[in-house]
């Protein structure tokens, strides 16, 4: 139950960072649950290879290079599912930031904090 109200409140967050930011487009809400699953399936699989490939990089530069995998996972995203997509990498950035930012706080709101 936990995971379908993770998966719904992020779908909800990538519709509403959409509606506002401009260079992110999201054609549906059944869009965004299917980005919420595809985006939960590449943090769990894909994320952790591509952080421990460029720990040198991120232990440089004090953990900031995070920000550069968190975008590039948003960029395979727009990648695998049709009717999203993000047009520049800088807006994939923004929006990464935006949604992890907005979790954070959702979840803490729901008490569905880790």
């Amino acid at each position: 139950m936990k995971i379908l109200l993770r998966l719904l409140v992020t779908a909800a967050l990538v519709l509403l960072i959409a509606n506002f930011l401009t260079g992110v487009h999201v054609a549906s809400f059944g869009t965004a649950v299917i980005v919420a699953i595809v985006l939960g399936l590449l943090n769990l699989f894909i994320k952790p290879i591509l952080v421990i490939l460029t720990l040198p990089v991120t232990f440089i530069t004090l953990g900031l290079f995070l920000l550069v995998i968190n975008a590039v996972i948003i960029i395979l995203c727009t990648n695998i599912v049709r009717g999203f997509a993000v047009d520049s990498f800088w807006t994939a950035l923004l929006f990464s930031v935006i949604l992890s930012i907005l979790q954070s706080i959702t979840y803490k709101i729901l008490g569905d904090d880790k």
